[in-house]
């Protein structure tokens, strides 16, 4: 086989690759985050308001506002966030908003409260609650937030349909 038959089969497969990949890796990211945020703002909506034993953690602004309001917000934001980032519908606005409240979660929860090294720091990155904190999984979800944040719900999402039937249409293929 030469290199020119390589070439051009790679060149061939990453097309179809790049093409699959608009479609497939945004829904896959929606879905996934869509589970996890819809888990947590679901175990909010049917438990108990626990921020007040942390109230004392939330950075400014949420610092000022009461538990309860907090506890609502972080609710309603996951819920509709996660429903919002599955049908790809306001997708960049529900990421912002969900990276947002992450960022939050990390800083008031998850974040070791004390550490004095970068070893002691690295502890805490570990899906555990052994006293290290436990900044893994709302890590990844940060980083998976930001594509869609960037570059949008994708080809398979209601943002797409929407953007294409109000897109003007090129004057040569007008009937």
């Amino acid at each position: 086989m030469s290199l020119s038959t390589l070439h051009k089969a790679h060149a061939s497969i990453t097309r179809r690759l790049d093409g699959a990949g608009h479609w497939v890796a945004p829904l896959g990211l929606r879905a996934i985050l869509a589970w996890e945020f819809f888990e947590a703002g679901r175990e909010k909506l049917y438990g108990d308001n626990w921020f007040a034993d942390i109230a004392d953690k939330f950075p400014l602004p949420f610092s000022l506002l009461s538990a309860n309001l907090n506890w609502t917000l972080a609710t309603w934001v996951e819920l509709i966030g996660a429903a919002a980032l599955l049908l790809g519908v306001g997708t960049r606005f529900a990421a912002i908003s969900l990276f947002v409240l992450t960022i939050v979660a990390i800083d008031a929860v998850h974040w070791p409260a004390q550490w004095s090294s970068f070893a002691e720091l690295w502890q805490g990155y570990a899906i555990t609650d052994d006293g290290f904190g436990n900044y893994k999984l709302p890590l990844l979800f940060l980083l998976m937030l930001v594509p869609l944040m960037f570059n949008g719900g994708g080809r398979f999402s209601v943002d797409h349909l929407v953007s294409n039937l109000y897109r003007p249409r090129d004057a040569t293929h007008a009937a």
